[in-house]
């Protein structure tokens, strides 16, 4: 389905996301120090700079509306992984692998999970995906 406009540039942002949890997941694969400390730290540089600002427009501009519409559980889920991933990323620079670890596997998780769940909710439940009546 076609994303409608104002869901799109979120939309966009879960590419790079998806980008950097397979270079995660690589550099863990390899057993590589110093691969694994190079996705450690680029996954830190890009919540700090993308994705900690995508999940910030997300809670103010798409869970409040969900919520509104009756879809706690969708929103609450989304809250939870939020709360998860921002702890998980706290602890990348201090060379945490199972952090690094569960980081990769959540974030590639949690996009999937907006993607297919959480987007197509906000384009169903709140009327995004048709032109609005006036």
């Amino acid at each position: 389905m076609k994303r409608h406009e104002a869901l799109q540039d979120l939309s966009r942002e879960h590419h790079l996301a998806l980008k950097l949890a397979l270079h995660g997941r690589r550099a863990i694969a390899s057993g590589d120090p110093g691969q694994i400390t190079a996705a450690a730290n680029a996954c830190a540089e890009a919540f700090g700079s993308e994705l900690g600002p995508h999940f910030v427009r997300e809670e103010t501009d798409v869970l409040p509306l969900l919520a509104q519409a009756g879809e706690t559980a969708l929103v609450q889920r989304t809250l939870n992984e939020h709360a998860e991933l921002r702890s998980l990323a706290a602890r990348l620079l201090d060379a945490d692998m199972t952090a690094l670890e569960r980081f990769v596997e959540l974030l590639g998780a949690h996009v999937r999970f907006e993607e297919q769940e959480l987007f197509e909710a906000a384009q169903t439940c709140l009327d995004l995906g048709k032109p609005r009546q006036k």
